[in-house]
């Protein structure tokens, strides 16, 4: 299955994102904790070489608990500062603020040298359409700043978000590079919502899935949906039996069945699952 999304409107995002890159002193990129080497945009690393860097693994209370040390631990040898989150509860937005002064402390010292007192810390927030940026951006800040949504391409344009007098947050589009050379990171991109699904076909994309948990051992769907299956086909379709999902005539309604076990998935009802982990 071949999967490959770049619209038109991330072009002028990336053009935009490196004029302000040299505005700001950190760079904060948000991955999703299910699939941080997926989720995470090479185009990043490139545009904020020269810049500190919080990686917050978003949505980590989906994610295996185990993996999110380890990718906690990834990133840290890497030489980033990392933060393990989840932007809908904010349970860690005080353990962000320290972060960041922690990350920008050298930056505040030589502006203290040279007599700059005040001056707030400027961070670009970055990431993939869908790993929460928004919604993250809307907790830390206490108040709705951002359109947040369940799909990709929501935030269109730039927005600096003043939190406090210590931090100043730059919002951007969340944008994708122009050609996954490795299919499986634009499959594990579409299963985590990351691309839109009206360009997919969403039956063989969960099929996939089910493919892939078959093969990872990870066999989820026994209870919620009551059956012993294994092939992807007749999972599915107990899938549609055990969420009535039929069609005039009484055949079952395999596309909407493929969505729901999609959106299972994506909400955390099959449990806490994470789909790649650190070499």
């Amino acid at each position: 299955m071949n999967v490959q999304w770049y619209p038109g409107h991330m072009t002028k995002a990336r053009r935009m994102m490196e004029e302000d890159i040299r505005l700001v002193d950190l760079v904060i990129e948000i991955l999703d904790a299910r699939a941080p080497l997926s989720s995470q945009n090479p185009d990043i690393d490139e545009l904020g070489k020269n810049k500190s860097r919080l990686i917050l693994l978003n949505k980590a209370d989906l994610a295996d608990e185990r993996a999110n040390q380890r990718w906690e631990e990834y990133f840290k040898e890497k030489g980033c500062f990392v933060v393990r989150t989840d932007s809908r509860s904010g349970a860690d937005i005080k353990a962000i603020h320290r972060v960041i002064e922690k990350a920008c402390q050298e930056k505040m010292e030589r502006d203290r040298k040279r007599g700059i007192l005040n001056r707030p810390v400027r961070a670009m927030v970055v990431g993939i359409p869908n790993v929460g940026k928004s919604t993250f951006i809307n907790t830390f800040a206490g108040k709705a700043c951002t359109k947040t949504g369940n799909r990709p391409g929501v935030t269109k344009g730039k927005q600096w978000i003043r939190l406090n007098k210590k931090v100043e947050l730059l919002d951007t589009p969340g944008i994708l590079w122009p050609k996954f050379e490795d299919q499986r990171v634009g499959l594990t991109l579409a299963w985590i919502g990351s691309i839109r699904d009206e360009i997919i076909n969403t039956t063989e994309l969960a099929l996939e899935l089910m493919r892939f948990f078959h093969k990872s051992d990870i066999h989820i769907w026994k209870e919620r949906y009551k059956t012993q299956e294994q092939e992807p086909v007749q999972l599915l379709e107990a899938v549609a039996k055990s969420r009535a999902c039929l069609l005039k005539g009484g055949e079952y309604d395999m596309d909407k069945a493929a969505a729901l076990f999609l959106e299972d998935f994506r909400s955390g009802r099959l449990g806490r699952i994470t789909l790649e982990f650190p070499g």
